[in-house]
């Protein structure tokens, strides 16, 4: 959460002339419900459940640059569809970055409690092994300008492609 995963991907879509397509965003037009919503109402085994079929269906369609939630790699078959199916990068920032980017967002539900830190920690240290798994690339956004980070990648996946 906030490493710059909806900034730099849709700047790398348009470096590469490619569509842009965030997972979160394609369950809210699905559903025609935000994911704090379907957070509350359905829970995280709900909405983890909606976000595996999203994650399968859009990681079979070409020529996309896909942002997807932090926590997709908690599920094996998001991790297999994403490192079978494409160049897979893992945006990399630590949690002091990351709390200052996240830190008046109120659209993030797992990050409403009252120690968001420890909340972020917990989560970065739960899914860092998931996200190594997958990644072709791994790539610190700490401190970077998103366009020049989306540049650089250009560049470093046209190297592993």
């Amino acid at each position: 959460m906030g490493v710059g995963k909806t900034t730099i991907g849709r700047q790398l879509a348009k470096l590469l002339d490619y569509e842009f397509v965030d997972s979160d965003h394609e369950i809210e037009a699905k559903t025609g419900a935000s994911i704090a919503w379907i957070f509350d109402v359905e829970g995280e085994s709900g909405f983890r459940t909606r976000e595996q079929a999203m994650i399968d269906e859009l990681t079979q369609r070409p020529g996309i640059v896909l942002a997807t939630g932090g926590g997709a790699v908690i599920k094996p078959e998001n991790r297999s569809a994403l490192k079978e199916r494409g160049l897979s990068v893992y945006l990399k920032a630590d949690v002091d970055e990351l709390l200052k980017r996240t830190a008046h967002d109120k659209n993030r539900p797992l990050l409403q409690t009252d120690n968001p830190r420890e909340k972020l920690t917990e989560l970065l240290s739960e899914r860092e092994p998931w996200y190594l798994e997958v990644a072709d690339l791994v790539f610190d956004t700490q401190r970077k300008n998103s366009s020049s980070s989306a540049s650089v990648l250009q560049k470093l996946l046209a190297k592993i492609d």
